[in-house]
């Protein structure tokens, strides 16, 4: 079947529900690849006698891989189209996530964790770009059901993952499983993907520096991303040093967190389209800044709890809403605009743990976190400097 622009431009329905249910596969796929990795790291630095030392510093090499590619996954999305990337970079991860599986030494570990990283962003910067040019389709923002797709693709690969250590099944043969079913749903979503990218200008620079709009974007991202790092590494810290949690309840303030996250992805497009991108960020900021002041000012269980969910329901909404707004750029293409919005909001989930950990050590975790809900505030103020079409 041949597409041309004007079948992308298309209103009938089922065409553009049809781009939209490949698209959301790929956001699956790559979520789901990404959350096996994680459910078997105990189970990885076991098998290899790393101690946690040894293990954060291996980690790093997925970070390193991830920061080299952004430019020139913005900028290959852009020559070659982001069909043709996301397809290759969404097979090679999950072929990648099997190598993981496969590692025998700390620098086998580390040289496939940094390739894992590098086609990880290759395919985010793709994919995202897709759902840039599928929300113009529709006219309205669908961009954080997309991330929501991707989150959902957590817990299944988190329960995933449960149930194979509970078999006794080891990660090489768990990933093989996972890749056999990504290359699978790949084959078959890859062909209902867009052909053509929205607003795409193939001489765009490998390195291009945002603009003021861009530039606002980036800092919201960063500001939110900072605080979705600091969920991810240090909520179980916090409920088990600070709220003095049973060891069974040390993890609820991150399944909170990750729940309403996941949740309010299908939601802030709804509110979005209600209420406009403003608006939106700045409830979001609000509610961040406000759910970890609760954490802080209450150190209960309880009120742990309902603080961490109001910070998933702020944070769930920002990196979508953002990445939708940075693909609408008339600057530069998507591929490249969500490039640079991301490199800049990645160093925020790079500084945000390490953060904590430093004022941490020279005051206390309950003081690190208030310093992080100064970043929701951000959100909120930068929010209301957001140029829109609204």
């Amino acid at each position: 079947m041949n597409f041309t622009v004007s079948h992308l431009l298309s209103p009938r329905v089922s065409t553009r529900t049809i781009h939209r249910g490949a698209v959301g596969a790929l956001f699956f796929l790559q979520g789901l690849s990404f959350a096996s990795w994680a459910s078997r790291i105990p189970s990885i630095q076991q098998t290899l006698g790393l101690s946690d030392a040894e293990l954060g510093g291996v980690l790093l090499a997925l970070p390193a891989g991830l920061m080299l590619s952004l430019p020139i996954a913005g900028w290959l999305t852009t020559k070659i189209g982001s069909r043709k990337v996301a397809t290759l970079a969404v097979g090679l991860y999950a072929l990648t996530l099997l190598s993981l599986g496969f590692a025998q030494t700390t620098l086998q570990l580390m040289a496939c964790l940094f390739v894992f990283g590098l086609v990880g962003n290759m395919a985010n910067i793709a994919i995202n770009t897709q759902a840039v040019g599928v929300e113009a389709l529709y006219k309205r923002p669908i961009m954080a059901s997309f991330h929501g797709l991707w989150s959902l693709a957590g817990f299944a690969g988190a329960m995933l993952g449960a149930v194979m250590i509970g078999a006794g099944i080891v990660p090489y043969q768990h990933f093989a499983a996972v890749l056999f079913f990504a290359l699978a749903a790949l084959a078959v979503a890859s062909r209902y993907i867009l052909p053509e990218d929205a607003n795409t200008n193939s001489d765009q620079p490998i390195f291009a520096k945002p603009d003021r709009a861009l530039l606002i974007l980036g800092i919201i991202a960063f500001c939110a991303m900072i605080c979705e790092g600091a969920m991810f590494d240090w909520s179980g810290i916090y409920f088990k040093k600070v709220i003095l949690a049973e060891k069974a309840m040390v993890g609820a303030g991150y399944t909170a967190f990750m729940s309403t996250m996941a949740l309010g992805r299908f939601i802030a497009d709804w509110f979005a389209t209600r209420y406009g991108l403003k608006r939106t960020l700045q409830l979001s900021g609000v509610l961040i800044a406000s759910g970890l002041l609760t954490a802080v000012t209450f150190p209960y269980l309880g009120t742990a709890i309902v603080g961490f969910f109001l910070v998933g329901f702020g944070v769930s909404s920002v990196v979508p809403l953002v990445y939708s707004a940075a693909g609408k750029s008339t600057v530069l293409s998507p591929g490249v605009a969500l490039a640079a919005v991301s490199t800049i909001g990645f160093l925020g989930f790079l500084i945000g743990p390490p953060l904590i950990g430093f004022v941490a050590g020279a005051t206390s975790l309950r003081i690190s976190f208030v310093i992080i809900a100064g970043m929701g505030l951000c959100v909120a103020l930068m929010a209301g400097k957001v140029k829109t079409a609204e």
